[in-house]
Formats: C-alpha cells, sequence, structure tokens
C-alpha cells in the first residue's frame, strides 16, 4: 500500500499537467463565489433581514471563508502541493487516515456540487417555462434542461479534458463580469423602489436570521474551488494562495455592492418574493438570467475538474474503502494525468443527484461537507502553530487566533444551521475514520495530529510548574527495580499511588555498560514496559535505564529531573518476603540516599497476599512519627481514590506514652470534627503504652488481617538498624513503611 502511494505520489510530482499560472486558480474560485446564491436568494436575504441583516451574514459568512483562504494559503506555501488539492493538504498534515475521512467527504461535497450547480442553471430558464409549456403543452421541468445540460458538460470535459474547462471560465467569467456591469449600472421600475434604505426588514413576518444564512451560506463555499487544480499548476505554492485571497477579497467586495444597491433599489416585499429580482433593476434584463447561467455553468465546470483529481489523489493514496476501487480512479490518462476514470465516477454521482431535482436539499449536503472541510483547515493551521515543528516553516503566516475562530465558527454555524444534517456528517466522518484506521494497521491518524501539540504543552507546563513553588503536597514518585518481570505488585502500588493526584516514573535497571548492545536491549524493554503499561490502562511512565550497579541507577534516578514538571519529591523501594539479604541491602542503600535529596522515603515489603481483598487499611502512629503521621494518613486517602480500594476504611492507631493520651486523643477528634481527618471517629483507637508493652507484637495482634498496614520510621533509626527496621512485624501481610523528610499539613 506505502509502496503504491509513494509510486502514485512520485508520478504526480513529476508530471506538472498542465502548467497554468494563477489566473485559473482565481477564476474558478471567484466564479463559484459569484454564483447561483448571489442571483437567486441575496434579494430574498436583503428582504427578510435588512440592510445591516444582510451585511452581517456576509461578515459572518467571511469569518469561516478568510481564516480558510489563509490557513490554505499558510500551508500551500509550507510544503509542495501536488494533485488532490484541499484533500492533499489536509492528508499531509494531519495524516492519511484521518485525510482520507475528512477527503472523501470532500470529495462528496464536490460532485454532489456539480449537481447543485446544474439544478441552478437549470433556474435561469424559468422565464422561459410560459413559452415552454404553450410550444410543448407540458408543465415546465427544470429537470428538462439540467439532465442533458450535465450530460453534454461531462462529454465535453471527458473529451477535452481540463485544458477546455480554463478555456470556459474565461468566457463565463468575462460574461459574468457584464452582467454585473449592467446590474450596477441599471435602475428599478419607480413602482417597486423603497422611500429610503430599509435597514431593518419592514415584512410582517420575515424568516429568522439563522434561517436566511442557512439557506444564503452556500454562496460562500466557492472560496477553494481553485485549489482543486494544484495538480496542474506550474507554481501551486504561489497560485494557490495569491488566487484563493484575491478571489475572496473581491467576493466580499463584490457582495457588499449587490446587497446595498438591492436594499437602495427595491422594496422588502419584492425582494422577498422574486427571486430574480436582479433582472429588473439592470440595464437589460435577459443580462441577469444569462449571468446566472454562466455563473452556474462555470461553477459546475470548477467542481466536475476539481473533484476527479480529488478522487484521483484518494485513490493514489489507496484510502477508499472498496480496495478494488482504488487503482481503478488513481490511474491517470495522457502526459497530464487527465482523471479520466475518476471523472466518470464523479458524473455518475453528479446524474443521480440532478435527478432529485431538489435544489435546497443539495445545497444542505452540500454545504455541511463543505463546513467540515473548511473546519479542518483551520484546525489545521491552529494545531501547527502550536505544534511548532521545526519542518512547518511557511512563507506566509496566519494567526493562530485567526485559525481558531475559523475552525469554531465552522462547528458552531454547522449545528446552527441544520442539527440533523450537522450530526449526520460528524457521524459519517467518525465512521469514515474508523473504516480507513482499520484498513492501515499501525497509523493512528489521530495521534499524529497531537503529538507535537502535546510536546509543546508539555514544554510549556514543564517551565511553568518549574517557577511555580508547590501549594500542597502530592506524590510525585520514583521507582527503580531491576525484577519488573517477576513481580507486580510494586507496579501496581505504584499506579494506585499516582493514578489520580500525581505522577510516577518507573525505572527498569540494566545492570552493565552504555554500549550498543545494552542500549538496544534497554529499548525493547521500555516498548515492553510501555505495552504493559498500556495493557493495565495505567498512567506511570516507564522507562529503562542502564547502569553498572543499582546504587549508580539509584544515583541517576535521584538525580533526574520529574517528567510531570514537578520535582520528585518520593522513593519507592520493594523487596519481596523471600528476597535474598543482598536485594535488602540495596534498599536500605536506596533509602539512605534519598534522604541527600530530601525526599520522602517509601518502602514496600510485599509477600504472596497480593494486598488480599483491599478492604481495610491499618495506619499506626508512635510518638517517632511527628512527621510521618501526615504523610501516612494522606497516602491511605490516595488509596481510597482509587477504584480497586472503593469500599475500603482506614483505621488509625495511635499508640502514645500514657501521659501523653489525653492530649492526643483530643488532637485527633478536633482534626476529625475540622473535617482534616477524613475518618470516622469509631475507627479511631489511642493506645496508651510504656516500655513494658512489646509494640510489634501489639501491632500484629491488631492488624494481621489488614491488607496493608503502614508504619513510619526514621533517617536515624535507619543508620543504625539498617535492613532489620523493615523486618520488623514477620506476622503482617503487606506493609509499607514510610519516612517523611518534612512535616506535611493536611488542610
Amino acid at each position: 500500500m506505502t509502496d503504491g502511494m509513494s509510486a502514485n505520489s512520485n508520478t504526480a510530482a513529476a508530471t506538472q499537467g498542465h502548467g497554468f499560472g494563477t489566473a485559473p486558480v482565481f477564476l474558478a474560485s471567484v466564479s463559484t463565489i459569484l454564483g447561483a446564491v448571489m442571483f437567486l436568494r441575496f434579494g430574498y436575504a436583503v428582504g427578510h433581514t435588512g440592510l445591516l441583516g444582510a451585511i452581517l451574514i456576509i461578515l459572518l459568512g467571511h469569518l469561516v471563508t478568510i481564516p480558510t483562504a489563509l490557513a490554505i494559503a499558510e500551508i500551500a506555501t509550507n510544503r509542495r502541493v501536488e494533485g488532490g488539492g484541499e484533500y492533499f493538504i489536509i492528508s499531509r498534515s494531519f495524516g492519511i487516515t484521518i485525510g482520507g475521512a475528512i477527503g472523501i467527504s470532500l470529495y462528496m461535497s464536490q460532485a454532489i456540487s456539480v449537481a447543485f450547480y446544474m439544478i441552478a442553471f437549470a433556474e435561469s430558464f424559468r422565464p422561459l417555462a410560459g413559452l415552454f409549456e404553450q410550444t410543448f403543452g407540458t408543465p415546465y421541468d427544470p429537470r428538462y434542461i439540467s439532465l442533458p445540460a450535465t450530460l453534454l458538460l461531462v462529454g465535453v470535459v471527458l473529451r477535452k479534458g481540463t485544458d477546455i474547462g480554463v478555456k470556459a471560465l474565461w468566457l463565463v467569467a468575462g460574461v459574468l463580469g457584464l452582467s454585473l456591469a449592467m446590474f450596477f449600472a441599471g435602475s428599478s421600475p419607480e413602482a417597486i423602489r423603497p422611500d429610503s434604505i430599509r435597514f431593518f426588514s419592514d415584512l410582517g413576518d420575515p424568516d429568522s436570521f439563522m434561517l436566511v444564512f442557512a439557506i444564503v451560506f452556500p454562496a460562500f463555499t466557492g472560496m477553494t474551488a481553485g485549489v482543486g487544480l494544484s495538480g496542474d499548476l506550474a507554481e501551486p505554492r504561489k497560485s494557490i494562495p495569491t488566487g484563493i485571497m484575491m478571489a475572496t477579497v473581491t467576493g466580499m467586495f463584490v457582495y457588499v455592492l449587490v446587497v446595498l444597491k438591492l436594499a437602495a433599489s427595491v422594496t422588502s416585499d419584492e425582494l422577498s418574493s422574486h427571486y430574480l429580482i436582479m433582472s429588473e433593476i439592470a440595464v437589460w434584463g435577459p443580462i441577469i438570467p444569462i449571468g446566472l447561467a454562466c455563473a452556474t455553468i462555470s461553477s459546475a465546470i470548477g467542481s466536475i475538474l476539481v473533484a476527479p483529481r480529488t478522487l484521483q489523489a484518494l485513490g493514489s493514496d489507496a484510502v477508499i474503502p472498496p480496495p478494488r476501487m482504488n487503482a481503478y480512479v488513481a490511474e491517470g490518462t495522457g502526459e497530464a494525468n487527465e482523471p479520466r476514470n475518476a471523472t466518470l465516477v464523479t458524473s455518475a454521482i453528479a446524474i443521480v443527484f440532478v435527478l432529485l431535482g431538489s435544489v435546497d436539499l443539495v445545497a444542505r449536503i452540500v454545504s455541511m461537507f463543505f463546513m467540515v472541510t473548511y473546519g479542518a483547515l483551520c484546525a489545521i493551521s491552529f494545531l501547527e502553530h502550536f505544534a511548532a515543528r521545526p519542518s512547518y516553516r511557511p512563507s506566509f503566516r496566519s494567526k493562530w487566533y485567526v485559525s481558531l475562530v475559523g475552525a469554531v465558527m465552522c462547528l458552531v454555524l454547522m449545528l446552527q444551521m441544520d442539527l440533523l444534517f450537522a450530526t449526520c456528517a460528524i457521524a459519517l466522518m467518525g465512521l469514515l475514520y474508523e473504516v480507513i484506521r482499520r484498513g492501515r494497521r499501525g497509523q493512528d491518524g489521530l495521534a499524529q495530529i497531537f503529538q507535537g501539540v502535546m510536546t509543546q504543552l508539555t514544554r510549556h507546563m514543564q517551565i511553568r510548574l518549574q517557577k511555580m513553588p508547590p501549594d500542597d503536597w502530592r506524590p510525585s514518585v520514583i521507582s527503580i527495580s531491576s525484577r519488573t518481570f517477576d513481580r507486580s505488585a510494586p507496579l501496581q502500588f505504584l499506579e494506585w499511588l499516582c493514578h489520580r493526584y500525581g505522577f510516577g516514573t518507573y525505572f527498569h535497571h540494566i545492570e552493565g555498560r552504555l554500549d550498543k548492545e545494552n542500549y538496544e536491549a534497554s529499548q525493547e524493554v521500555r516498548d515492553r514496559l510501555i505495552e504493559v503499561m498500556h495493557q493495565r490502562k495505567g498512567a506511570i511512565y516507564m522507562d529503562a535505564v542502564i547502569s553498572p550497579s543499582m546504587t549508580s541507577a539509584l544515583g541517576q534516578g535521584l538525580q533526574m529531573p520529574g517528567i510531570s514538571g514537578m520535582e520528585n519529591n518520593a522513593l519507592l523501594l520493594e523487596f519481596g518476603r523471600y528476597d535474598p539479604p543482598e536485594v535488602l541491602d540495596e534498599v536500605v542503600d536506596g533509602m539512605l540516599m534519598a534522604g541527600v535529596p530530601h525526599m520522602d522515603r517509601l518502602v514496600l515489603r510485599h509477600g504472596d497476599n497480593f494486598f488480599g481483598t483491599r478492604k481495610s487499611i491499618h495506619v499506626w502512629l508512635t510518638w517517632h512519627d511527628a512527621r510521618n503521621a501526615n504523610l501516612m494518613i494522606l497516602l491511605s486517602y490516595i488509596l481510597l481514590g482509587h477504584k480497586d480500594w472503593q469500599g475500603a476504611e482506614v483505621s488509625l492507631f495511635a499508640a502514645y506514652p500514657r501521659g501523653e493520651v489525653k492530649e492526643r486523643r483530643a488532637e485527633i477528634q478536633q482534626m476529625i470534627s475540622e473535617g482534616r481527618l477524613l475518618i470516622s471517629e469509631k475507627n479511631v483507637l489511642v493506645i496508651p503504652t510504656d516500655d513494658s508493652i512489646d509494640f510489634e507484637r501489639l501491632v500484629e495482634a491488631r492488624s494481621s488481617e489488614a491488607d496493608l498496614v503502614m508504619v513510619g520510621f526514621s533517617g536515624h533509626r535507619l543508620r543504625q538498624r539498617r535492613g532489620d527496621i523493615f523486618l520488623r512485624f514477620p506476622e503482617l501481610r503487606d506493609v509499607l513503611f514510610v519516612s517523611a523528610q518534612e512535616t506535611i499539613f493536611i488542610d
């Protein structure tokens, strides 16, 4: 599939098509902009919304088209634009998977546009309907004109190719310009002339603003018509931006002049009821139907030239769901690589929709798919600004906020114009994306879209977080082990600690020196670690570290900056109940080393129980735990936030000298009443102790059935007793030994 795509892309790149300049881009775009809707619906718009409402519609429509034009100009000046126009831009920026989904919808809108313009072309013959009925004795049906005209258009394009279509653009654009000139030079009859310009509609029951906008909006969708000629341009990076920007500005200027002329020339009643009212104003009335015919036929020519090239590019990338269809539509003929087969397919689709005969229905479908395309183009430009890829260096740059406005406006207007059609268009997008994604294994377009953006967001956040001192404690835990694939309890426990409230970094230690063999092994291990975490649906940063010993690996890890932007504030090490003594020695050395950068220290001793039913956590406080108490309580709350510990209870056991029991109990009760300890009083037990009580036996007696027990330790006692401090309480199941470097305040 990739080879085929490359071969076709190379072919497209090698053949410069017809080598057109900027003029065909401008003509194809401006003749589509100044098309059927301007002639048939602008009078209706002024009649129902007034002059100010009509101008607002023009401005609102250009909030979509101008950002899109700027986005296309930007993207087109960054890369070589080959055959396929907008599809090529989208697919090479978003990736072929999502680009193919948008491209298929774009192609359908272009193909259906041929039918839309040919149906509108038939409307230009409406003044002759009476003569037709008298001559043939049958009611006039626009399809009597639109169907033969479509077949004739297809035949001409198939026989003469793109060159004859571009030559025809010059002719119809000339007639279109003449019709507009005669319209502006004329004046309306006295009977329909208003006393003054109506800034607001004076109709008794005018149509709503959004309904009028939805009817008029197809007028703004022709701006990118010339982009589809990209494969036939000598310098697409120059011609596309220049041509579409000139067409967009020209179209907006003419639109404003047209509505000003209409508002000054005709009453609201006449404007709202007479669709060809411009013919009543022009110096020579018949020029308006002629201009309408030229505008619609030129737009149809532009669409039937562009749509097959989009389909040909889709076939070259092999993204069309029926696989056999790709090779058929991708095939070109002649030195200019004319898309003969793609034109036949496009013609068949156009004829089907011409037979439907409804301008409004076809317009609704066309508008939605164009809006999806425009929104995608604006989104590309917006995302590229934030991705800041070194390879993205357009010679023309839009502004990120302009592109964002365009993308948002497309979505909002889609939903406002037609909620049903908008929902169907978006749903179809999702369905096409999923079908194409499954057919192209390993190519996730969505991941490609956001990779650069996520990188930039992470970079900015890292820098900002580094400058901001933390306002409260949250776990940023680093863990290092060489026994990752032998046991799952430590990694599972790290997941629980960092599920929602913090961030976890896990390194698998590979013993040895940094050489080619070990580096390649570390990359394989890293991929395995990432896959393990993906399968577990966890949120831990996984990596491998090569170092001669566990001690040196810990030294490296403790000096690493926090991946999340926060500095690592805790070290978690583990050992199993049946591990040899050297493992425990590594843990002790690591804990002592973690004291140097003042990191909180956590040691997990685990056995065969794997945290039991995860329903009970026992926290033990003693007179030695002034610093450790709040950290242990906070860690227990964090564990309860994970679904695996849902419904678990925390029991707090406070063992204090008899003389301090009353004071300590009052402190704990006050913390509970103030909400600083989220523990029920029934789960708090203050135990008076003295030298005659064996603390270890006391803990084992009350917590031997607990799923997890938390006990504090200090750096001073660790240096004195080393590994023995973690071998206490042999009757307990899973134990977390906790040592806080600073007192943590719980508010």
